[in-house]
């Protein structure tokens, strides 16, 4: 097995135990799972609309889908859709004209995603088992590409941000919620459940802005940024602020008007690796960004 597959393999297995387990923050904290949607941009009409199970088996980082543009009948393909929680406010934004494809390399995330679906009872949403770095649609087939917190995750970004460009129509837009880093250290990058926490992944907001650039998108452009505070990334990293003598705090937001807040993923502590040291030195380096690009014409 190569790396990068010995990497989307850990990174699975975690996600199918969160989404399996019934305590335990989004990063194995001692919050409830699934309080971070309600942080993370989401309004409160549009959670209670959603099946319980959606919102409480959200992971992400952020609300994609945030003051955008999707409309009636348009296409929307969610990667890395999880339990659902985005598939099901894109189905109604699109309407009974429209259509939501969601893409999960995790059986146990489709399958619980398969059931939000069905206890909300919208006939609009496809649900497609792949890996988004070779995404199973068709060329130029979607107006959006919207993903929550999974792009970091990734060990080939540059693969996933040419697919977005392939299955976009001439046009169709992009706009995903995601975790960015600065100057990481290398026990950062080199810890297994730092990197399913989004932290060990994730690149600079410059890289991916260059990113989306290279693959042929255009107006790309960076519409909300929020820096976590250490009992933020503590959170991320599978610990709990207390247990390292931290007191909780929400995070303010670091310029511009914040649509992506709250702790993402999940992970668990390591017995290997002084987790809550290592995030302690970077506070103030890693963020959650709303990233917005369109395919040319």
């Amino acid at each position: 097995m190569e790396k990068h597959d010995e990497i989307r393999d850990k990174v699975s297995k975690d996600y199918a135990k969160a989404v399996g387990g019934s305590e335990g923050s989004c990063c194995g904290g001692d919050a409830s799972k699934g309080a971070v949607a309600s942080l993370a941009g989401y309004t409160r009409e549009e959670l209670e609309a959603l099946p319980p199970e959606a919102v409480v088996n959200a992971f992400g980082c952020g609300n994609p889908l945030a003051f955008s543009e999707v409309g009636e009948g348009d296409v929307v393909l969610d990667l890395g859709s999880g339990a659902g929680i985005d598939l099901l406010i894109a189905a109604k934004k699109v309407g009974p004209t429209g259509r939501v494809i969601g893409v999960d390399m995790t059986d146990e995330m489709i399958a619980k995603a398969e059931e939000n679906v069905a206890a909300a009872g919208v006939d609009n949403v496809e649900l497609r088992k792949g890996i988004i770095e070779e995404l199973p649609v068709e060329d130029s087939s979607v107006d959006w590409v919207i993903s929550n917190c999974v792009i970091n995750l990734s060990p080939q970004k540059d693969r996933v941000f040419a697919e977005i460009a392939r299955v976009l129509r001439p046009g169709g837009r992009m706009q995903v919620s995601d975790i960015v880093a600065e100057d990481l250290p290398e026990a950062v990058r080199a810890s297994a459940e730092l990197y399913s926490s989004c932290l060990g992944g994730a690149i600079s907001e410059a890289a991916y802005v260059e990113g989306l650039r290279g693959a042929g998108l255009e107006d790309v452009e960076v519409r909300a940024r929020l820096v976590y505070e250490t009992s933020q990334l503590v959170a991320l990293a599978g610990e709990t602020a207390e247990s390292l003598g931290i007191e909780p705090a929400v995070p303010a937001a670091a310029g511009g008007t914040d649509t992506s807040s709250g702790a993402c993923c999940c992970g668990g502590g390591s017995a290997e690796t002084d987790l809550g040291e290592l995030v302690r030195g970077v506070a103030g380096k890693v963020w959650s960004a709303q990233f917005y690009a369109r395919k040319p014409n």
